[in-house]
């Protein structure tokens, strides 16, 4: 039975190196067409099979057609900067539109400097860039310079109304407003457009989301669309879009998220959005592929104010700012289990101070607690291997019959009547390990989801614990250790093809853990060493197994007939 848990495991695993595997696609080539920099773009909706299209630049006409004179706006382009608690927020009066938002709280691992989320690319829109159905407005509305009222002079520590306003001849007339919170990843924004007397309801263009560019897990999950919809979360791959890239519907949130990041729109009531994957170049000289990312546009079906989340993704942070946007976390399908989990690796963290150790501590936590299951399941697989020899000698005298011979059934009834006898539950092995394995996928998948581990080290080589070991050390030992577990694993009843099976999986397991997080292969490694230690306590304390001699079936009716003790030879 012991043999039926651990090809259950190791297709476990494969199933979760599978599912990861899905995230690691090959990088969309760049979409096609260009847009001058000085103008907007528009997501149009693919058509099945076909990539997603450019937005169309602005019509020659309209942009050959003078400019009407301004009446309110500003003479000369300049930024305005709101620094927050928790942001770093930089907007532009050309469109009044966002061009930076630095997360103060988080890093980039390749530079140190705050979290940068916006991607500031000459030929896509800046966040909070407008679409209306008329080209010429557009145009108008996102190269304008507005003016700004309500500018801080000063990190914030009150909510502060920053208003965009221009207003040309031509009876163009665009009002942006927006609202920050000292402490909030969250900004609320409403635009008021009117063309004469026609008021206009604009779609809020984003741009590419969400720009976290020091992803280093090969395993990470990429840019994609998020939309949130009758209790479920719906989460579409770049992949996808060539299919559908346009949905429509009453959503609690909808945007783009990556692994550890997010932006989304907080409920926008009935509203269109669109999605379009974006490929950006690397930088010269880099010879990396380009990174593939998500833009997006949403359009209300009523000029409404908006709230824009636009932050890490942590659980208690995201529950803050509404209840139903944790579940953008992808925990997977034991959430129930992982949510906890986290609950207890922050707050042992709170103890160490040091990410690492708490997983180490954490790790040794699970297991305690787990003892008394793994206990019995080892004792139980004690007792079938001591119970072995009889088994196979029973397996023996019906190995000659087919299948579907009735008399087939009689090894059955004898082998259950022999687990009756000496107290064996065939199950009993594995039923008790099994009931680890959510835990262990539960682990899995907080270790690979926490932002919590991004940027955070553990000791000497090890950085980021959500990179994989720089120099493969934590894989190594988890597979040594899980060659050594499997080499004190009872292995009566396993012919030579099992056998070899179960020692190359130790090797197969350390090449997928080599570009796992360092988190995920520390908990592995410690959950092995801690399974050897535990069977060597276990095998203390049941003592060595009992060899039982099978004798000959003539022998056996010899000694059962009576007066056969006093026959002599």
């Amino acid at each position: 039975m012991e043999r039926r848990v651990l090809i259950a495991i190791f297709l476990a695993f494969l199933v979760l190196y599978a599912w990861q595997a899905l995230f690691v696609k090959p990088a969309p080539k760049p979409v096609a067409g260009t847009v001058p920099a000085a103008t907007t773009t528009t997501l149009e909706t693919s058509t099945p099979g076909s990539p997603a299209a450019t937005p169309p630049a602005v019509p020659a006409a309209a942009a050959s057609e003078p400019a009407a004179a301004t009446l309110v706006g500003d003479t000369g382009e300049h930024d305005v900067r709101v620094e927050t608690q928790t942001v770093v927020a930089v907007f532009t009066n050309r469109g009044a539109r966002l061009k930076s938002w630095q997360l103060k709280r988080y890093r980039e691992p390749q530079h140190g400097q705050p979290q940068e989320l916006i991607e500031n690319q000459p030929n896509q829109p800046l966040p909070f860039s407008l679409r209306t159905p008329d080209d010429k407005v557009n145009a108008t509305v996102n190269t304008a310079l507005y003016t700004v009222s309500g500018e801080p002079r000063e990190p914030i520590s009150s909510p502060i109304d920053l208003q965009f306003e221009f207003r040309d001849a031509a009876g163009v007339r665009a009002v942006k407003q927006f609202h920050l919170e000292p402490n909030s990843y969250v900004v609320t924004f409403h635009a008021d457009v009117s063309s004469g007397d026609r008021a206009l309801t604009p779609a809020v263009e984003w741009g590419p989301a969400v720009g976290d560019i020091a992803e280093l897990s090969r395993y990470s999950q990429k840019a994609g669309g998020l939309l949130y919809q009758n209790d479920k979360v719906q989460r579409i791959q770049a992949k996808d879009f060539a299919k559908q890239s346009e949905y429509e519907g009453d959503f609690k949130y909808a945007g783009v998220d990556d692994n550890y990041f997010i932006t989304v729109a907080l409920a926008p009531g009935p509203s269109r959005i669109r999605y379009a994957p974006v490929a950006i170049p690397q930088p010269p000289p880099s010879k990396d592929p380009p990174r593939e990312l998500v833009a997006y546009e949403i359009e209300p079906h009523a000029a409404t104010p908006i709230k824009f989340f636009v932050g890490p993704k942590d659980f208690d942070v995201l529950a803050a700012a509404a209840p139903e946007l944790k579940e953008a976390i992808n925990f997977g399908m034991f959430r129930v289990i992982v949510v906890p989990l986290l609950s207890s690796l922050k707050w042992v963290n709170g103890f160490v101070g040091n990410y690492g150790w708490s997983i180490i501590i954490l790790t040794i936590l699970i297991n305690v607690i787990m003892f008394p299951l793994r206990h019995k399941g080892v004792v139980s697989m004690r007792k079938m291997q001591e119970i072995q020899p009889e088994v196979k000698a029973i397996q023996d005298r019906y190995s000659k019959l087919k299948a579907t011979d009735p008399a087939k059934q009689k090894m059955n009834q004898e082998l259950m009547t022999l687990y009756k006898e000496r107290g064996v539950n065939p199950a009993g092995g594995c039923v008790p390990m099994l009931l680890t394995m959510p835990v262990l996928i539960a682990m899995w998948a907080l270790l690979s989801t926490a932002i919590e581990l991004r940027g955070a080290p553990f000791v000497g080589w090890i950085h980021d614990l959500t990179a994989h070991d720089p120099l493969y050390i934590t894989p190594v030992i988890m597979g040594v250790s899980q060659l050594w577990q499997q080499r004190m694993t009872p292995s009566a009843g396993m012919d030579p093809a099992q056998q070899r099976m179960m020692m190359v999986m130790p090797i197969v397991f350390t090449v997928m853990f080599l570009w796992l997080p360092a988190g995920v292969a520390i908990y592995y490694a410690v959950t092995n060493l801690w399974g050897i230690g535990q069977q060597y306590l276990t095998n203390y304390l049941i003592g060595p197994p009992k060899v039982r001699t099978i004798r000959p079936p003539a022998e056996r009716r010899l000694k059962a007939r009576p007066g056969a003790a006093e026959e002599k030879p």
